[in-house]
């Protein structure tokens, strides 16, 4: 039963883009400053020959890196997150990634600072690149571990603004009592308002360390659960498992994609992609084909 009022996480929605721009902004340009500051306080403790505005030039253009940087990780983050199903193979590709952005931060910065230094007809010396660059990788990784866990914080709280799921079979209060084999609907809880989501809205699934997002009309609700407790209650009949971590709706799958690995990509009727795993390839073109089968008239 959708409400009429629109929730905190809908009137959030047309300024999450400027917020979000804008405290990267915040955050990057304050560090910078301080930065600068107490770099300036350290050259004149020190008694060293070094301009004040050289320490600034430093900063700033580490922090205009950073800004260009950040939407990246964010990706690489959204597309693979730290979850209890992905874990080894997201924290070797994110120590590879690691790598990268330090070497484009570095890069990037020692260009801009030699562009500034040539402009008052300086030289700009980095050092040697092997020793700075060891240097500047263990102050970047712990940059990029900050940036990781920024981004799984906040998407945390956008998905409690979103709304939680909930079993309806499973109370706050009062006795227990006997679980739903196949729960037809789910209670989603936002703030201020619930409402039910059919079973067969669910376009899809996918396991987000304790919880479970389900993707309902483009929204995703975290549900309480492991992805086969999951499985396991939902209708075998129109859900299929292609992954160790995701469940797809059988009606929302447009397309199946073989790949050369032997796994799959599976693409859906609103575009979006989900991976499947050559464990569950072969059983969802068998399921695939039974649908269509009963679908096509004698």
């Amino acid at each position: 039963m959708p409400a009429t009022a629109r929730t905190a996480y809908e009137r959030y929605q047309p300024w999450r883009p400027t917020v979000e721009i804008g405290f990267w902004l915040v955050l990057l340009t304050v560090n910078a400053v301080a930065n600068s500051l107490t770099t300036q306080i350290d050259i004149r403790r020190a008694g060293l020959p070094i301009a004040a505005w050289e320490p600034v030039v430093w900063e700033v253009s580490s922090s205009l890196m950073w800004l260009l940087i950040v939407p990246a990780v964010a990706a690489l983050n959204r597309r693979l997150p730290l979850t209890r199903d992905t874990w080894r193979r997201a924290l070797a590709v994110h120590a590879l990634a690691s790598v990268a952005v330090c070497l484009v931060h570095v890069v990037g910065m020692v260009g801009l600072r030699q562009l500034v230094y040539r402009s008052q007809g300086l030289d700009y010396d980095f050092g040697p690149w092997p020793r700075e660059l060891w240097y500047e990788y263990l102050k970047d990784v712990r940059s990029y571990a900050l940036l990781i866990l920024v981004f799984d914080f906040y998407g945390l709280l956008m998905r409690r603004l979103q709304g939680e799921v909930h079993l309806l079979a499973e109370p706050d209060e009062g006795p227990p009592v006997e679980p739903v084999e196949r729960p037809e609907r789910f209670l989603v809880r936002k703030v201020g308002r619930e409402f039910l989501v059919a079973a067969a809205d669910i376009e899809w699934l996918q396991a987000w360390g304790n919880y479970v997002n389900l993707r309902v009309r483009g929204h995703d609700y975290p549900l309480r659960s492991t992805i086969g407790g999951i499985e396991a209650r939902l209708d075998p009949a129109r859900f299929v498992r292609i992954h160790r971590s995701y469940i797809v709706n059988l009606d929302q799958i447009a397309s199946i994609e073989p790949l050369d690995t032997g796994d799959a990509r599976v693409h859906l009727k609103d575009g979006a992609t989900l991976p499947c795993s050559r464990r569950y390839r072969a059983a969802l073109r068998g399921r695939v084909a039974s649908e269509h089968a009963a679908a096509t008239p004698a």
